[in-house]
């Protein structure tokens, strides 16, 4: 296994491949001095809501400025708790705080989701909404957290940041109750050229409140209705972002195309715990940004692949959201961390191929002596 190189992600890749097509668009957007508010966001912003089949999407700075835009367009606020899952980044949890309400974490389930059966016993007479992650590209169980909401009188807000595409039941992340973000980070499935974000919403008076909110409360005609903040997704970045967007449909095949050879070649490791494998439940359609897998000594495994030249990654540094103490959270969640000291992030991205994904089973094969 010498003399390979496969990285965790290929980020010059994300220009070399479509160089000339992107150094054209850059062009275009900088002759035209369209900067900020332009039109190609208002496009990629239709573009966007057409996809999903939501009614309105406004494109922000980034994820974690839609999710806190959001939650307090959606009235969130002071004394309010908001239940969320401690399998997440912090930015699930910081964008509750800085709403002025407390983010209650819960445990992850198996499929490393919200553990839809453990959000009831969490909600107290100051609950006022569930935050599910959609994490790994895979979406909640919608039905079950819905129920939850409607028996308390509850909102749902949907950290869909890793979900652009993914699906429930046929329905999109981001398009239960009152909405989700989505995140662009380069990483991302549907990735930019650094940050970027959107909402996504069917609700009008949040749609119009937001609008005016990520541009300092400012409407069209100048004057300023409401407090706000500077997050706006510039118009260059809406504009490589249309571009890969063309093509979105095939992005997202090709993942789950690794996913399932993943899924095929490792199934029989008995030390591996493997995610759902794509259409193994018709109830989800699941995008794979992330190709997470639970493996007995996953340190040892991540050094000895790093030393075969794979890349592999821990999510968020092997911390859920509840360990950071720091931040006043002192409770102890066993399933979730559990799950953070096992899991392990392979390789899945556009520039990988099928010969580099079999090479990295043989390494996981071989360490294992399987």
């Amino acid at each position: 296994m010498n003399n390979v190189n496969i990285p965790f992600f290929k980020y010059p890749d994300l220009f070399t491949q479509h160089s000339e097509d992107l150094t054209d668009i850059f062009q275009k957007v900088a002759s035209r001095g369209a900067f900020i508010m332009q039109n190609d966001l208002v496009e990629f912003e239709d573009n966007l809501a057409k996809y999903t089949g939501i009614k309105y999407a406004l494109g922000v700075a980034n994820a974690t400025d839609a999710m806190q835009l959001l939650l307090k367009a959606g009235g969130i606020g002071e004394g309010d708790e908001v239940i969320f899952c401690s399998h997440t980044m912090v930015a699930t949890a910081s964008a509750i705080k800085f709403t002025g309400a407390t983010p209650v974490p819960i445990e992850a389930g198996a499929d490393h989701l919200i553990d839809v059966t453990l959000i009831e016993s969490a909600v107290t007479s100051k609950t006022k909404a569930i935050m599910p992650t959609q994490l790994n590209g895979r979406v909640a169980n919608m039905d079950e957290i819905m129920k939850i909401a409607d028996k308390y009188d509850l909102q749902v807000y949907e950290d869909s940041a890793q979900a652009l595409g993914a699906k429930y039941k046929g329905q999109s992340a981001g398009s239960f109750d009152m909405g989700g973000c989505i995140s662009f980070y380069p990483a991302k499935v549907l990735g930019c050229f650094g940050d970027g974000g959107a909402v996504l919403t069917n609700n009008k008076e949040i749609y119009k409140t937001i609008k005016l909110m990520r541009d300092h409360g400012r409407g069209e005609d100048g004057n300023v209705s409401l407090w706000g903040y500077n997050s706006r997704l510039d118009n260059l970045q809406a504009a490589i972002l249309n571009y890969f967007f063309e093509n979105y449909g095939d992005t997202i095949q090709r993942r789950r195309a690794i996913a399932n050879l993943y899924a095929e070649t490792l199934k029989d490791i008995s030390h591996i715990v493997l995610p759902p494998a794509p259409d193994s439940d018709v109830n989800y359609f699941d995008i794979y940004q992330n190709y997470e897998i639970e493996v007995d000594r996953r340190d040892e495994l991540k050094a000895y692949l790093a030393e075969n030249g794979i890349g592999t990654l821990i999510q968020w540094g092997g911390q859920a959201v509840h360990e950071f103490i720091d931040l006043g959270f002192n409770k102890s969640l066993p399933y979730t961390e559990r799950i953070m000291r096992s899991s392990l992030l392979l390789p899945i991205n556009m520039s990988i191929t099928d010969y580099e994904i079999l090479h990295v089973c043989r390494a996981i094969r071989g360490f294992y002596n399987d």
